[in-house]
């Protein structure tokens, strides 16, 4: 394998990575109108990720700085392209940061109420725009000859965009409450488990017929075959686990089901990163995107030294933090 093509498959495990771990602080957000009856309830649901939600977006800025020094073409034509879209990820990014810190600092509740607000929408665009992205990554984009994308924000909007969408918005929802079950006691542990049978079943509908879909748009390559089978028996695995109340196992198929899903997304357009659909000679490849050798050379030693302990430090945070969190202890800490 040569150094382009690894450092594809490690940025497409940098963004598993960052969809597995900042998927399920999604999904915890999302669900606040869902299971916060009221504010210690909802109280609960944000500590469950209160400690670690900021140490999981890292890797998204890991996986944006290592595509950028690996494939700048790359890098260049999805920036620019798709820049008003992931304007839209990043401000609801700052928008739900800035929520976790602020909704405690007052005490009125139409106070908490406008953060928690922001908190369910800052979690759900990019949960809805990351799959309208890698969408429109997989079925092309229209590309000029200098590899400038040449259609506008509505032509992302298309119908197999927006079902990809749909299904990283859903999986997303359905990992966060099952992590949430996972974290959680007695009542509320039971209200997450019950609504992630029911959200289950209809993610396992939307992302069949993503992954359907997906097929013809790979030509039924069988590796992606291979991945999207993998990812489908993942969540199904998921959904039976989570019903048979054993959330951990529940819980790491569900971060499996990502994981399997986004390398068949990497694996549909390869060799392309970014395939033109107006001409394919326009596409952008593995080979015509990446940096020299010798960069890619220094990124390799770079990583083989600092990956290992930034994964041994989150590994370490979240032992820190693996308690459950109670009602008992957020009502015993407000009085």
């Amino acid at each position: 394998m040569d150094l382009p093509t690894l450092w594809f498959w490690i940025i497409a495990g940098l963004f598993i990575g960052y969809f597995v771990l900042d998927g399920f602080d999604f999904g915890v957000g999302m669900s606040l109108p869902f299971l916060g009856k009221d504010d210690a309830d909802r109280r609960v649901l944000i500590n469950t990720i209160g400690p670690v939600w900021d140490l999981n977006e890292t890797w998204l800025i890991v996986a944006g700085a290592c595509l950028f020094a690996a494939f700048p073409e790359w890098y260049a034509t999805l920036f620019s392209g798709f820049y008003l879209a992931l304007l839209l990820i990043l401000l609801a990014l700052i928008v739900r940061g800035v929520s976790f810190e602020y909704r405690h600092q007052h005490p009125g509740s139409q106070w908490t109420s406008w953060f928690d607000g922001m908190i369910i929408v800052g979690s759900a665009v990019p949960a809805l725009l990351w799959g309208v992205a890698f969408a429109n990554i997989v079925q092309g984009v229209p590309l000029d000859e200098g590899h400038n994308y040449t259609g506008t924000l509505i032509d992302l909007l298309n119908p197999y965009a927006l079902l990809g969408g749909l299904t990283t918005l859903l999986l997303f929802f359905t990992h966060g409450v099952v992590f949430v079950s996972l974290k959680t006691t007695d009542e509320m542990r039971a209200r997450a488990r019950n609504l992630a049978v029911r959200s289950g079943l209809i993610t396992i509908v939307v992302a069949a017929l993503f992954l359907i879909w997906t097929a013809f748009i790979a030509e039924f390559a069988f590796m992606y075959l291979v991945l999207a089978a993998l990812a489908a028996l993942a969540l199904i695995g998921s959904w039976y686990l989570n019903r048979a109340g054993s959330e951990g196992w529940s819980f790491a198929l569900g971060a499996a089901t990502i994981a399997f899903a986004v390398l068949a997304l990497f694996t549909a357009p390869f060799p392309d990163v970014m395939p033109a659909s107006n001409d394919p000679a326009n596409s952008l490849t593995i080979a015509n995107a990446s940096s020299s050798t010798y960069t890619l050379t220094v990124m390799s030693w770079t990583a083989l030294v600092f990956l290992p302990l930034i994964l041994a430090y989150q590994g370490w945070t979240y032992w820190i933090f693996r308690k459950r969190v109670t009602r008992a202890h957020i009502e015993a800490a407000q009085h």
